[in-house]
């Protein structure tokens, strides 16, 4: 689904019911194409067009695809937790306070796209591992006061990897880069 909401390009996240195997492997799809689809994305971007937000005080597209590798660095390392631990309470983050570090606000992105290539590959080889079972475990969001199952946390990361990349696609469209 496509909106015109700049913030939600491919509308809110919803969780759904009863993953089925096959959900899991559209969702790992998602995930696996990732790194892939974001190298697309930013294709033969300048640093100005970098450095534009994706919406009026929204993240540059700079910051989007530093904080991509911040925040599926945390899921990759909340799936371990939530593997080899029973029901963990994971450590958050705050992700806006991460965007405005030096790193994620004038790094270049030639430094992450390596790393999230790297961290997804590691990650889909996991998943693609785990048993029924394991996509039942679950941890603990302190803040959100919420315990997630490992297969519902798949299809967030899934929307979350399209909902960033279409911020970048969308607003290569409305500036017609």
């Amino acid at each position: 689904m496509i909106t015109d909401d700049l913030r939600y390009p491919i509308g809110k996240y919803s969780t759904p019911q009863n993953i089925t195997s096959s959900d899991r492997e559209k969702f790992l799809a998602i995930i696996e194409q990732l790194p892939s689809k974001m190298i697309e994305a930013i294709q033969g971007l300048n640093d100005a067009q970098l450095d534009t937000p994706y919406r009026e005080n929204g993240w540059t597209v700079r910051q989007v695809v530093h904080h991509v590798v911040d925040s599926h660095v945390n899921a990759y390392i909340r799936f371990k937790f939530a593997l080899t631990e029973d029901n963990p309470t994971i450590k958050p983050y705050n992700e806006n306070l991460w965007a405005e570090l030096p790193e994620a606000k004038t790094g270049a992105v030639e430094i992450s796209l390596p790393f999230i290539d790297a961290i997804h590959h590691r990650w889909v080889i996991m998943m693609k591992s785990m048993s029924e079972d394991q996509w039942a475990r679950t941890y603990i969001h302190p803040e959100k006061k919420v315990t997630s199952r490992l297969d519902e946390v798949l299809s967030l990361y899934a929307w979350h990897s399209e909902h960033h990349t279409a911020h970048i696609t969308s607003l290569r469209k409305r500036m017609n880069w």
